[in-house]
């Protein structure tokens, strides 16, 4: 008798539930059962890899590199991926496997009182399903936009007088100006909704549009668009960093990046963010992976994939990272030639010089002798500051990373169209691929729950889903629909996946039995799991989890909640002005995290009472 055998809690009845190894060796030979098949190995994996790698990589992730002390914030990152994201990955392949059911039926079978840790995932995955498409059809617009010569956000519309240009877009720039009006038509306030944007209403058509015609038939249409979604980002992301490199300051950016700010490691933000960073990139405790996994043969080594899957993730972070400080580094090189050469022409007109007596290279002693003979002058000038760091540290995160600081550079390049095509189609690829395993998680589900009758077809069923989220998610393309947007972010994805994670490696280590599990995994796959998984799993795993929980639940209750608003009114324009929440947007936050993650115990207690009821 082993010490995990002791802690193994009751769990009456799971052998009459869950299929015996000889009775699944059985339908393997037999190919019996409704579950689809993955073609090949390749689709599987493409699908996975498409799943969880998304837009987080390309923009979450350099974001938190940034304002964590640079190459700093990979440290924590590796440490946690190994240690919470790979045996959390292995844990939900092996059990989809092993019961061969979708995420809500594997709680349900390995026990009854579980039901809620499938309806948490159901929850997040639909709230990030709704948030998650309106992003792709951002993106749509921004695609259908580049198609032409020069670029809609390279410069400045003239006004309706035609007497200059108008005076939102002089004040700010012209990416701002594309970005916050002519794409969402911003209002200054989440309470005003501005009303539905008819551009962004047709987009966010076609997003949905677009995703029902590829999960259609769930895994039998989604695993062959695989092939294109999750391999097209790789190449261009490929070409972009080749671009990159060639641009003036590209090394500027990767030196910032991969410099590390040590003293970062001491900071409690950095291991959270880190952590959390871990759960969004593998997309774990969505439910999708779990479904994803139970569509393999039995004897599929979901080990080696969980290992090969996380590399891959790991990989595609960094790359990412590279090729986007790049663009971050020409940008911010850009701006301090300007600042400098705006500075030049400044001295040179006011103390009569002639044209190239100040260069870049001698300005600071052509400056310190001037202002040694005329300080007055000088001082009176109001020169501007010109830091290189500076350019290089203004931390733009998610959206404003794609679709100010990556449209602006892309405006300074030869063939700009061409490349803005490329780099629209590449998120495109991203979005679209993590969508599958998104829509796999609200759909398995409710097939699983018996939502619709029994004689729908698949067809019909995920016409319906997405015809519903489709109208949920019009309030995020009204004037306030950003504001709306980063709510969502900020909380449907949070709390509740770390509790999912949490009860996910409980229910298998100590309700479903960590013997159990072993001997599942040596039938699966030929041995034993290893001192490293028995550790994590048991132990080191869900403690990181309930730390992080914890961390994350006490900073978020004890600081007053901002969202970050557009306000030409505002004396600090164009700085984005940041605003309390009012009242009753604690009640949407209590609805987006509260209930997902209240829907574990609440399963619970309302199958207790209705057990109980039913007896009396």
């Amino acid at each position: 008798m082993g010490w995990s055998t002791k802690l193994k809690l009751p769990n009456p009845g799971l052998d009459e539930r869950i299929l015996s190894h000889a009775q699944l060796e059985k339908l393997e030979v037999e190919e019996a059962g409704e579950r689809p098949k993955w073609d090949n190995k390749a689709q599987y994996m493409l699908t996975c890899v498409g799943f969880c790698v998304g837009l987080g990589n390309v923009w979450r992730f350099p974001y938190l590199c940034q304002s964590h002390g640079g190459g700093a914030f990979m440290i924590p990152f590796l440490i946690l991926l190994v240690l919470e994201g790979i045996p959390l990955l292995h844990l939900e392949f092996a059990i989809g496997q092993r019961l061969r059911k979708g995420s809500m039926d594997v709680w349900r079978t390995i026990n009854p009182y579980m039901l809620g840790v499938g309806l948490a995932s159901m929850c997040v995955s639909l709230l990030v399903s709704l948030y998650y498409n309106t992003i792709i059809a951002w993106v749509l617009w921004y695609f259908f936009n580049s198609f032409q010569e020069p670029l809609p956000w390279s410069q400045c519309p003239v006004n309706a007088n035609r007497t200059g240009f108008e005076w939102e877009c002089e004040r700010s720039s012209p990416v701002d100006y594309f970005w916050y009006r002519k794409t969402l038509n911003i209002t200054t306030e989440i309470d005003q909704t501005g009303g539905l944007q008819w551009w962004m209403v047709l987009c966010l058509i076609s997003a949905w549009a677009v995703l029902y015609v590829c999960c259609i038939r769930g895994i039998e249409t989604t695993g062959k668009a695989v092939y294109v979604t999750s391999t097209l980002p790789y190449v261009v992301l490929t070409i972009f960093l080749i671009r990159g490199l060639t641009l003036k300051g590209s090394v500027n950016g990767l030196i910032f990046l991969f410099t590390p700010d040590l003293n970062e490691l001491a900071n409690p933000a950095t291991w959270l963010d880190a952590g959390a960073q871990v759960f969004y990139s593998f997309s774990l405790a969505f439910g999708g992976l779990i479904s994803f996994s139970s569509y393999n043969s039995v004897h599929n080594n979901c080990e080696q994939d969980a290992v090969i899957i996380s590399i891959i993730n790991a990989f595609t972070s960094i790359f990412a990272a590279t090729v986007i400080y790049t663009i971050i580094g020409f940008r911010a090189t850009e701006r301090f030639d300007d600042c400098l050469g705006g500075n030049i022409l400044t001295l040179l007109n006011t103390f009569d010089l002639p044209e190239g007596n100040i260069t870049e290279s001698n300005y600071d002693l052509a400056l310190e002798s001037l202002n040694a003979t005329n300080p007055d002058i000088i001082t009176g000038l109001n020169l501007r500051t010109c830091n290189l760091n500076t350019f290089l540290t203004e931390g733009v995160e998610g959206t404003g990373l794609a679709f100010i600081v990556f449209t602006e550079a892309i405006t300074k390049m030869p063939l700009a169209p061409l490349w803005s095509v490329l780099f629209f189609v590449m998120l495109f690829c991203l979005g679209l691929s993590s969508m599958f395993g998104n829509i796999e998680g609200v759909l398995v589900p409710l097939q699983d729950l018996k939502v619709f009758p029994k004689s729908w077809t698949k067809e019909a069923i995920s016409g319906v889903t997405c015809l519903l989220c489709c109208c949920i998610g019009l309030i995020f393309v009204q004037g306030s629909g950003n504001y709306w947007l980063a709510l969502f972010d900020s909380f449907a994805g949070s709390i509740p996946l770390l509790i999912t994670g949490f009860c996910e490696m409980v229910g298998v280590v100590y309700v479903y039995g960590m013997d159990r599990f072993n001997e599942d995994l040596v039938f699966m796959i030929g041995h034993k799991p290893n001192i490293f998984w028995q550790a994590t799993w048991r132990v080191i795993s869900p403690l990181i989890m309930l730390v992080i929980f914890l961390f994350y639940f006490v900073t978020t209750i004890s600081k007053e909640l901002f969202y970050i608003a557009w306000d030409p009114e505002s004396v600090k324009f164009p700085t984005l002005e940041q605003k309390p929440y009012p009242a009753w947007i604690y009640v949407i936050i209590f609805i987006l995290a509260g209930i997902p993650s209240l829907a574990v115990p609440g399963a619970a207690i309302f199958r207790a009472l209705r057990k109980r009821c039913c007896k009396i």
